[in-house]
């Protein structure tokens, strides 16, 4: 994950300190680091809650083009190898290459991809602000390749001048954030990554979670108390990768700059594990989401619980060592008490909701980077599609 904070070297939450070689910031008073805190579990559980719900939309969807990634027990198993590689790679890259340009060129990747994904995000939302005798356009982009009988297409992409509305506002937030990086502009394009993936990136059951937050339970642990890897990329990678909340915001308003902040990672890998959960509870047809909720609970417990241990030790925390025991073990618990374990572990999300999802050939890695999980959701949103009528997801 991307805890080791870019700014202040520290995990899950940051503590006070300074990189080498600049000066030491005064200590965050006890109301800073309450609001920072606060703010930054908030903004961690919405993306989570709202991309669950979304997930439900996203695996009734009847269209093949509009449904979601399934990882498989492969890809769990193979994932925390994958995400190690690429995180090794990219602190070489940093070692090696001219740091600046690395980030120019990251920069301008996240800004296009930025904008998909918030204008992705808030198309539901501002569909509802718009009159009933709005000028809604529709447009195709359409291409292809050879002719005649070979002709195939490229890309066949179906959108309206609503889209185009989102676009434009979207842009906005991607000019800011180019020009200022501001915190702001951050997070906007942090929450919109984080409810794209829990949305868009699917677990086929129970089983693979297990196998994938186990994986990147050992990986994350690791790379945070093993090495200085994770350390030095996260210091040295600027990107919306993390969400970031100031300290000092009670001192300095707008300005601040003594951050706290916790990484997508630790958003997305629970969050697709939740989702599954919320997906498993309305399969029971039994109008209760029980795991969905216990699993939530589990969550805000697992992240406080690295709040505080870091708070106390002073010292990066990997989040993942504290949020998946709590996020598989209260909702394992909660099924042994209801007599529900064997339907748990044999629920198939693809095979009951999704009959049709493709198979992820290529994942997310959330590690140092969520370059390959930006890759994964740009293809997502820039795949063909047929317009529906979208509408609140609700379970």
């Amino acid at each position: 994950m991307e805890e080791p904070a870019a700014h202040n070297g520290s995990a899950a939450g940051a503590a006070p300190g300074a990189a080498p070689g600049t000066p030491a910031r005064p200590p965050a008073t006890p109301e800073g680091m309450a609001l920072a805190y606060g703010s930054l579990v908030l903004m961690a559980l919405l993306p989570i809650f709202f991309g669950a719900l979304r997930s439900v939309s996203c695996a009734k969807s009847k269209n093949s083009s509009e449904m979601p990634e399934t990882i498989t027990s492969r890809d769990a198993a193979r994932f925390p190898i994958v995400a190690s590689c690429t995180l090794l790679g990219l602190y070489l890259f940093f070692k090696i290459f001219s740091q600046e340009y690395i980030n120019l060129l990251l920069s301008m990747y996240f800004f296009v991809l930025g904008i998909l994904a918030l204008s992705h995000t808030i198309s539901p939302m501002m569909n509802r602000f718009f009159p009933a005798n709005f000028p809604n356009k529709q447009y195709q982009l359409l291409f292809t390749q050879g002719s005649g009988e070979s002709k195939e297409e490229i890309v066949n992409y179906e959108f309206d001048t609503k889209d185009l509305v989102c676009l434009a506002l979207s842009s906005v937030v991607g000019v800011w954030y180019l020009l200022r990086k501001h915190w702001i502009a951050n997070n906007l394009f942090g929450l919109a990554f984080s409810l794209n993936g829990v949305e868009l990136l699917h677990l086929n059951n129970v089983s693979t979670g297990c196998i994938l937050l186990g994986g990147l339970f050992i990986y994350d642990v690791f790379w945070v108390f093993g090495t200085n890897v994770m350390v030095t990329v996260a210091k040295s990678f600027e990107a919306p990768i993390k969400l970031v909340f100031p300290q000092d915001l009670l001192e300095k308003g707008l300005d601040a700059d003594n951050f706290a902040m916790l990484g997508l990672g630790d958003i997305v890998i629970p969050g697709i594990f939740i989702a599954l959960l919320l997906r498993f509870d309305i399969s029971l047809k039994k109008n209760t989401h029980t795991y969905f909720y216990t699993s939530f609970v589990a969550y805000i417990f697992g992240l406080g619980l690295t709040i505080f241990i870091m708070h106390i030790f002073k010292h990066a925390q990997p989040a993942l060592l504290y949020l998946v025991p709590a996020c598989i073990g209260f909702p394992l618990l909660v099924a042994l008490a209801k007599g529900e374990v064997t339907e748990m572990f044999s629920y198939e999300s693809s095979a009951e909701i999704l009959p049709h999802t493709p198979r992820l050939t290529h994942f997310p890695t959330v590690s140092g980077s969520p370059a390959s999980l930006a890759d994964s959701m740009q293809q997502k949103l820039s795949c063909p599609r047929r317009r529906r009528q979208q509408s609140p997801s609700a379970m």
